[in-house]
């Protein structure tokens, strides 16, 4: 494939990912589980970190940030702390496309499988860490008088059990799921082409 034609490829997958994260965290932003609704975002930023590489994974990470600020998903933590919101929501959509290109990168030469699976996994840990390390750093005198409100003596306990716990593992199946099976489908159609 000539060099042209790869970059516009590339151009052209990584503005279809685009849009399917605008697409699915306005869509994603009305489905809840808890009290923060669930990141379908993030299976196609593991594809494009992986098809595109971690340059474009990170961008979209960073699109899905401003997408969650626009949607309204952040606003409880909005209220409390501007700065400390936009700079959590941009890190950790940043940070989760960054991190998945860079293990997939890292792990497609030896298998492509386990480099997308690896991808999978590693995007929803980093985008949930984050997310907790703002709550730490920003916001732990609200979170502590949520997690009273809700019973829970531990704050720690509620940040894992009742704030991030079941997005989190909805997260990772659907990614764990989705995102080798899209792969191979990608990979079968390219192959069909050449």
């Amino acid at each position: 494939m000539s060099n042209t034609k790869k970059q516009t490829e590339l151009v052209a997958l990584g503005a279809l990912f685009t849009a399917l994260v605008i697409i699915l965290q306005l869509i994603g932003s009305a489905i809840h589980l808890g009290p923060f609704s669930i990141s379908l975002v993030l299976v196609p930023i593991v594809l494009g970190s992986a098809l595109c590489g971690y340059k474009i994974g990170a961008f979209l990470g960073l699109v899905f940030g401003f997408a969650v600020l626009i949607s309204g998903d952040a606003g409880a933590f909005l209220a409390v702390d501007v700065v400390g919101t936009i700079v959590t929501v941009l890190l950790k959509g940043v940070g989760c496309g960054l991190a998945a290109g860079l293990v997939y990168k890292a792990l497609c030469k030896a298998n492509t499988y386990l480099a997308v699976v690896a991808a999978a996994v590693v995007c929803p840990i980093v985008n949930t860490g984050i997310f907790l390390l703002g709550c730490l750093l920003f916001f732990m005198e609200p979170v502590t008088a949520w997690a009273a409100a809700l019973g829970f003596a531990d704050v720690g306990k509620y940040m894992i059990f009742g704030l991030v716990g079941g997005n989190f593992l909805v997260e990772m199946a659907v990614n764990i799921v989705l995102a080798p099976v899209i792969i191979r489908i990608i990979s079968i159609i390219r192959k069909s082409k050449a």
